[in-house]
């Protein structure tokens, strides 16, 4: 169990104001992991530039300028808050333009969001592994297709799969993915518009299990999604899945998000279910490395988002004195649920 001190500021003007943190420091203006002790970590939850409705437009290999987060590295941010939190409300407006008019062109914030920008990151913060997660729809979409060609060469970056539980031949789909180098599949109820208790969607979660490829579902309301939205990612309807597929590792991403006590009652039934940190804030992350199997805990940032710092931060403060819990959040658990 971590010592979980509290000494450690929570509250920062500005993302290079983590430096002031035992682990971190600047290099060139730009924050890095000067500890030698932190490391190797697993990011088990970051996005490429998706793609929708048209070809996609972003070259996801190529170099570009800073990347543009969308919590931007000059806002202030609080740790101890839910991260989007932390979004004001033209923040807000800005995603939503470049997550809906933007994915029809090569522009926006989303043109920085390539694999050069991200690794980038990963190497100034002793990231040595980044999950990429794609969101596809029935047709119009091929974002798993372009995230496995973006990352086939490259041993830093771990594609998962998506098909949708309404495209036609999904087992087919699931198994040529699988045969491509995908490590699991990313389930997103919200932005694919399908609850997790869906007869289809349960019918997918079968050959994942059948195929042995694990799931990481977006998992509970953050509170700036839609109404039809929130009722599909309530965490009760991620039960059935779970309980079907005792074998298949389920992975909750976000940790159930704002109804993260449920998801941890989830954990606490079913040794299939493991938590993925991203966006927890700091007390809800100690309260889950308290009370659940530390051996299912897992470090994600949900990059672009955010920097893959912010939620760095909060493992290292919420593991401090105990080396052993840290390794097994950001490295361990991944690298035995990978089979790395």
């Amino acid at each position: 169990m971590s010592t979980n001190p509290s000494s450690f500021p929570t509250h920062y003007t500005k993302l290079n104001d983590l430096a002031q943190l035992p682990w971190f420091g600047l290099k060139e203006d730009r924050l890095v992991v000067e500890d030698d002790s932190v490391g190797p970590i697993i990011d088990m939850h970051t996005h490429l530039a998706l793609s929708f409705l048209a070809p996609p437009r972003v070259d996801l290999t190529r170099a570009t300028g800073p990347t543009a987060h969308y919590l931007d590295i000059a806002a202030p941010f609080d740790l101890d808050r839910y991260a989007n939190k932390n979004f004001t409300k033209a923040d807000l407006r800005a995603i939503r333009k470049d997550m809906t008019i933007n994915v029809l062109t090569a522009g926006g914030m989303r043109a920085t969001h390539t694999t050069d920008n991200l690794k980038r990151e990963m190497k100034e913060l002793a990231i040595k592994h980044s999950v990429l997660l794609p969101i596809d729809f029935p047709r119009l979409s091929r974002n798993a297709e372009s995230y496995l060609e973006a990352s086939v060469d490259d041993p830093a970056l771990i594609s998962f799969g998506s098909v949708h539980p309404y495209a036609s031949n999904v087992r087919a789909k699931l198994a040529a993915q699988k045969r491509a180098g995908i490590r699991g599949l990313k389930l997103h109820p919200m932005a694919q518009m399908v609850a997790p208790d869906n007869v289809r969607c349960l019918r997918l979660c079968r050959h994942c299990n059948d195929l042995g490829v694990p799931i990481l579902f977006h998992c509970g309301p953050v509170g700036i999604e839609p109404k039809s939205g929130k009722r599909r990612c309530q965490v009760y309807r991620y039960e059935k899945v779970i309980a079907e597929n005792p074998d298949l590792p389920v992975i909750l991403g976000h940790s159930g998000a704002l109804q993260m006590e449920e998801a941890l009652s989830l954990s606490l039934r079913y040794s299939n279910v493991w938590l993925e940190l991203s966006s927890q804030g700091l007390p809800g992350i100690r309260k889950l490395i308290d009370k659940t199997d530390p051996e299912r805990l897992l470090y994600g940032s949900d990059w672009p988002f955010y920097h893959q710092a912010l939620p760095l931060a909060k493992i290292l403060i919420a593991t401090e004195g105990d080396p052993g819990l840290r390794s097994k959040i950001l490295w361990k658990n991944a690298a035995r649920l990978l089979s790395l």
